[in-house]
């Protein structure tokens, strides 16, 4: 079957610069979690795909890295954009997924259920890159652990009510565990497995 035109075109105009500056920007973020960053280079991936996380799906996804896709995002034209531009193939298995998107306003399942590594193999995990409202102005949350001097806040809009008790679940598994990557439009913070995040009080 022919691809879709969408699925040909909307990648980073120069690879190769555009790759690397996004790969700085995620290592920087997944040291100082928390820490918002925005991406530079212009990509259209189809909707309902936010421009951050296309862009790290064109920097960290290849042949080697099968991706589960949302339900939202599966339905679209997602899945062949991502192979034309990285190779990666599709997965329908969480525990397969070397990554995983989620489109906003998706209920989210226990992080459990995707790859969480081994004890000797601990990166062997997935990453979880999740789409938001807005990563500020919404319910100021507490970040403490490795990269923060003492303790740092985020206010993501549109984060389930169940993302704080499955966030503690996942810290749990350390040294194994999910990483996840929250977006919103061309914005993107960090959230390595080591971050403990509590609810601030009102």
């Amino acid at each position: 079957m022919a691809l879709k035109t969408e699925a040909l075109t909307g990648g980073f105009g120069e690879p190769v610069f555009h790759a690397q500056s996004v790969f700085k920007m995620l290592m920087d973020g997944m040291a100082r979690s928390g820490t918002i960053q925005t991406v530079q280079p212009d990509v259209t991936p189809p909707a309902p795909l936010g421009i951050a996380a296309g862009a790290i799906a064109l920097t960290l996804c290849d042949h080697d890295t099968p991706v589960w896709l949302a339900s939202a995002l599966a339905k679209s034209g997602v899945a062949e954009w991502l192979g034309f531009h990285t190779g990666a193939p599709s997965t329908a298995e969480k525990a397969e997924a070397r990554f995983a998107f989620i489109e906003a306003g998706t209920a989210l399942c226990s992080f459990g259920l995707f790859a969480s590594g081994t004890q000797e193999y601990p990166d062997r995990s997935t990453t979880v890159v999740m789409e938001l409202a807005e990563l500020e102005g919404g319910r100021r949350l507490a970040l403490m652990g490795p990269g923060i001097q003492s303790v740092t806040e985020m206010e993501p809009i549109g984060l389930p009510d169940t993302f704080l008790r499955l966030w503690t679940e996942n810290r749990a598994l350390f040294p194994r565990g999910v990483d996840i990557v929250l977006t919103s439009g061309k914005r993107f913070l960090c959230l390595p497995r080591t971050t403990k995040i509590t609810a601030t009080e009102i």
